[in-house]
C-alpha cells in the first residue's frame, strides 16, 4: 500500500489526468493513433482465445440450428424411440416363446415315452390358499377336459396334482407341499415309499424327502425314482421321474429310511406344463427316466 506523501499524491493525479485524457481522445471521431495503438495490443492478445472457443463450439452450434429447424424433429425423434421400444418388446417375446416351445417339446416327449394324453396348459401364478404351501393356477380347466385328482407334469418329470379346476383355471397342488403324498419306486430295486413334500418330522431339511418301508432296502446318491401309480391313474399314472436321491438318513430305532431327494422339476421357473387326462394303457416303468450320462442311451 502506498503511504500519503507528497510524492504519492502526484503519482495518483498524474494516472487520473491520464485516464480522463485518453477516455476524451477515444471518445472523438476518426482514428487516434494513441487509442488505436491500445486497442491493437489488446485484440493481439486475446484474438487467439477467442478465435480457439469459436472454433470449438461452432460444431456444436451448427447441430442444435439443424436439430431445431428441421420440420417435425421432435416429433420423428420420438418415433424412432417407440420404435425401438416395439423391437425390445418383440426380441424379448421371441425369446419367451422360443423357450416356451422348446419346453413344449420336451413335454410332448414325455408325454409319448410314457404313453400320457396330456393338455398343456402355463403356470400362471403361484399362490398359497387354504394354508397350502405350494400351488400354482394353471389358465386350463374343465372346458379342456381338466379334473381334480389328474398327474401334472413337464418335460422333467412330476410337477404335482389338481386339486380344483374351473371353466378355464385350475389348481395344482405341488409336489413340494408339506401335504403332499405320492407312491414311488426305486428305479434299481423297484423298492417302493413315499415321496413327501418338505421335510418329515426328525428327517433333514428338504424340498423332497423319500421314506422307504424297508430298512434292508439298498439305496444311494444317485438312484431315481419314478411314480409307482395310483388306482386307474388316479392321481397319479405310473413311471413319471420325481427326483434322484441326494442323501440317505437311518435314523437309529426308526421304522423306514430317509433320503433327501434332488427334484426332477425346478419348481421355482414353472411355465408350460401338462395336465394327464389319460394314463398309458401298460406301466412305462423306467422307460420315462432320461438316460444316465454313463449308460447307453435306450431304444427308442
Amino acid at each position: 500500500m502506498l503511504r500519503d506523501s507528497p510524492r504519492s499524491r502526484l503519482t495518483l493525479t498524474v494516472l487520473v489526468v491520464l485516464s480522463v485524457v485518453l477516455l476524451v481522445l477515444d471518445g472523438r471521431e476518426g482514428p487516434n493513433p494513441v487509442t488505436a495503438a491500445a486497442r491493437a495490443g489488446g485484440e493481439l492478445v486475446f484474438a487467439p482465445a477467442a478465435a480457439g472457443v469459436g472454433y470449438v463450439a461452432a460444431p456444436f452450434g451448427g447441430l442444435y440450428d439443424t436439430v431445431r429447424r428441421a420440420p417435425g424433429a421432435s416429433e420423428r425423434i420420438a418415433e424412432l424411440e417407440a420404435a425401438n421400444a416395439d423391437l425390445k418388446e418383440e426380441l424379448h417375446a421371441a425369446r419367451l416363446d422360443e423357450d416356451r416351445a422348446e419346453r413344449l417339446d420336451e413335454l410332448l416327449h414325455l408325454s409319448g415315452m410314457g404313453g400320457y394324453e396330456i393338455v398343456p396348459a402355463q403356470a400362471v401364478t403361484r399362490t398359497t390358499p387354504r394354508g397350502y404351501a405350494d400351488v400354482a393356477t394353471i389358465d386350463a380347466g374343465t372346458e379342456s377336459g381338466i379334473a381334480p385328482d389328474m398327474t401334472v407334469v413337464n418335460g422333467q418329470g412330476l410337477v404335482g396334482r389338481v386339486i380344483e379346476a374351473g371353466p378355464r383355471t385350475a389348481t395344482v397342488l405341488l409336489a413340494t407341499d408339506v401335504t403332499s403324498a405320492v407312491g414311488a419306486r426305486l428305479e434299481s430295486t423297484r423298492k417302493i415309499g413315499v415321496v413327501t413334500g418338505g421335510t418329515v418330522p426328525g428327517g433333514p431339511e428338504a424340498d423332497l424327502t423319500l421314506e422307504l418301508f424297508d430298512m434292508e432296502a439298498p439305496v444311494e446318491a444317485g438312484d431315481r425314482l419314478v411314480t409307482l401309480g395310483s388306482h386307474e391313474g388316479a392321481p397319479f399314472v405310473p413311471g413319471v421321474p420325481i427326483g434322484t436321491v441326494e442323501e440317505v438318513q437311518a435314523a437309529p430305532g426308526a421304522l423306514s429310511r430317509l433320503a433327501v431327494l434332488t427334484p426332477a422339476v425346478d419348481f421355482a421357473s414353472l411355465d408350460t406344463v401338462g395336465v394327464v387326462v389319460a394314463g398309458p394303457a401298460e406301466d412305462p416303468r423306467d422307460s420315462v427316466l432320461p438316460p444316465k450320462p454313463d449308460a447307453p442311451e435306450r431304444e427308442k
